[in-house]
């Protein structure tokens, strides 16, 4: 079993920056890929950045160039940086992490953290 935690959600005004964490822990051996989610009530869950373990990533075009993201592999840790944000960055965000331990593959979703955006 892995438990995935995350936290950094807040109200922050128009322009302004949050740092979102999320933390896997448990019979992980190799974790491959990890990512951000966000979701909007009555629309489907979107991806916002993702990175794998060789650091290679990539962003939803709504973020680039605002959002950074990064993980510590000692960790078992993945960041998102989220600079200007803007009213229509406001969601939950969702932490994802893919990859195997105990024998088996595994792919976990956090639980989720709210992002308001408003003056």
């Amino acid at each position: 079993q892995v438990q995935v935690e995350e936290s950094g959600g807040g109200l922050v005004q128009p322009g302004g920056s949050l740092r979102l964490s999320c933390a896997a822990s448990g019979k992980i051996s190799t974790i491959n890929l990890m990512a951000w989610y966000r979701q909007v009530p009555g629309l489907q869950r979107e991806l916002v950045a993702q990175i794998t373990s060789q650091n290679n990533t990539d962003y939803d075009n709504a973020v680039k160039g605002r959002f950074t993201i990064s993980r510590d592999n000692a960790e078992n840790s993945v960041y998102l940086q989220m600079n200007n944000l803007k009213p229509e960055d406001t969601a939950l965000y969702y932490c994802l992490v893919a990859g195997s331990g105990n024998g088996r593959d595994f792919l976990y979703w956090g639980q989720g953290t709210q992002v308001t955006v408003s003056s």
